[in-house]
């Protein structure tokens, strides 16, 4: 701490020296007018002499990460978004004043330069300044062994540290922005509309999840941070708008994981007059676009670590069509089980305690079902996986199957043993959608806090008529980590939540 104050100390002597010299140390506006990347990408094969004869002049501007001094000269690496080049300072091309502002330079200061591109003795593309500009002074330094920061803590917290130190991590959030742009070029012109839903809800609906409290102070009422944006969404249906998504924030009180941050993005969108297996064939189409558009043309297969522990990478295969199997088919056929057995409620629980799920006692059949699918099946599925015919017990939202009234028309798409999008054919029944909210109603009088509540508005809404509707929710941050190869949700988040700073 002695030394980071020391040094710090050192830079605000600078700060005064460049002020007494008549220079501003936080600029104001500086006209760039060429791009780090796009001068290497013009000129980065050209030669010695072919850069002398052209006499190409250059003015970027950003940061120094690099300062090497000899005598009355410096060369100093400056870093503009991703891509980094070399400038050249020398006192004959500056001047006094010039050089007296390259001497009080330090690693992490903002400058903008001009000059001619030439080739050092090393052949290294470089500018050689004859104007230098000082845009903003750092007056703290960059942490200990900053370059190729790894320290897992120092990263998450000081995200800006680490996009500094990390170029590969500016890729990833580069990658995640391309990856939702691509997400809305691909539903607009499917014919959705994108919407903006509220983040503040009085009831929280549309998923089962524990919500974050806050409080109204004008309207002198709690409001629940939304959980998700999926009962808005429907009521848009309900108005008229047949073909609506939304990229949105959510909310939920929940644990921490590699997986899971208490605040996400995900994706839902709505299609009247479809059902779920409309949403299985758009669910394909979409991700083939997401990996023509952001990998690479033609793309069928992505590498993919799962674990920060394990540094084995899979190979997933995206080759259509992609593999679907039945819920309770799932478990049996993981388990070994006959048709007859995974039907057998004393069977299921006597399996669920031999693989040592969490049992707490009185769980239903579908639930004790529930406990072994994610901790045997969910685990199996690398491959894209539609596992369809999800029970209505776990399906509050979702409509019953015409086949068995016990299930739903429900998929989850499982890769790399994770879910990935939750689709359905929606209930359109206000009488079904009521009882079923009393069942979830009941669970939470029991003490399941994750449980819905009744939404008398939303019940409202379905009483005025909404077509056949079919509805999914995809991660954003879950299709980030897969498409980035990226083990932990934290390095696909910018701003992860973390506890509190010692």
């Amino acid at each position: 701490m002695d030394e980071l104050n020391d040094q710090i100390e050192q830079r605000l002597k600078k700060l005064d020296r460049l002020r007494s010299l008549g220079i501003e140390p936080f600029g104001a506006k500086f006209d760039v007018k060429d791009r780090a990347g796009d001068v290497i990408a013009r000129h980065g094969t050209s030669t010695k002499e072919a850069l002398e004869q052209q006499r190409v002049t250059a003015t970027v501007a950003g940061r120094v990460i690099a300062l090497r001094r000899f005598g009355k000269a410096a060369f100093a690496s400056i870093q503009d978004g991703i891509d980094t080049i070399q400038v050249y300072l020398k006192k004959d091309l500056l001047g006094e004043s010039g050089y007296a502002l390259a001497e009080l330079l330090d690693i992490g200061d903002w400058i903008g330069v001009t000059g001619p591109l030439f080739r050092t003795k090393t052949n290294e593309l470089t500018i050689e300044v004859n104007q230098l500009t000082l845009l903003s002074k750092a007056l703290r330094p960059l942490p200990e062994k900053w370059h190729g920061l790894t320290d897992v803590e120092t990263r998450y917290r000081q995200r800006y540290v680490d996009l500094i130190a990390n170029p590969e991590v500016k890729r990833i959030f580069i990658t995640r922005s391309r990856i939702i742009q691509a997400i809305r070029t691909f539903l607009v012109g499917h014919g959705f509309l994108e919407v903006e839903t509220p983040m503040m809800h009085p009831i929280p609906g549309g998923a089962t999840a524990r919500p974050f409290v806050t409080h109204h102070n004008t309207l002198g009422v709690d409001l629940y941070l939304r959980v998700a944006p999926e009962l808005y969404l429907k009521r848009l249906i309900v108005g008229g708008l047949p073909r609506v998504f939304e990229i949105n924030r959510n909310f939920r009180n929940e644990g921490i994981s590699t997986i899971h941050n208490p605040e996400f993005t995900m994706l839902e969108f709505y299609m009247a007059y479809a059902d779920y297996q409309d949403l299985i064939a758009l669910t394909e189409e979409l991700f083939i676009h997401l990996l023509d558009e952001v990998i690479g043309k033609g793309t069928t297969t992505i590498p993919y670590r799962p674990n920060l522990s394990d540094e084995h990478t899979l190979q997933i295969s995206f080759v259509r069509p992609w593999k679907r199997m039945d819920y309770r088919g799932a478990v049996a056929e993981r388990l070994g089980s006959s048709a007859t057995d995974i039907t057998d409620p004393a069977y299921v629980r006597a399996q669920a305690k031999r693989h040592h799920c969490d049992l707490k006692g009185g769980e239903s059949y579908w639930k004790v079902l529930a406990l072994i699918f994610e901790q045997l099946v969910e685990p199996s599925l690398l491959n894209p996986t539609f596992i369809t015919d999800f029970p209505v017990e776990l399906s509050p939202l979702a409509k019953r199957s015409v086949a068995d009234p016990e299930l739903t028309d429900r998929f989850e798409l499982y890769i790399a043993g994770r879910e990935m999008a939750n689709a359905f054919s929606e209930l359109n029944d206000p009488l079904d959608q009521r009882q079923r909210f009393e069942t979830q109603m009941a669970e939470r009088a029991k003490g399941d806090l994750e449980a819905q509540h009744l939404d008398e508005d939303f019940l409202r809404a379905l009483e005025h008529g909404m077509p056949p509707t079919a509805g999914e929710g995809i991660g954003i941050d879950r299709l980030v980590m897969l498409l980035t190869n990226q083990p932990s949700i934290r390095d696909v988040i910018l701003f992860p939540q973390l506890r509190p700073e010692k």
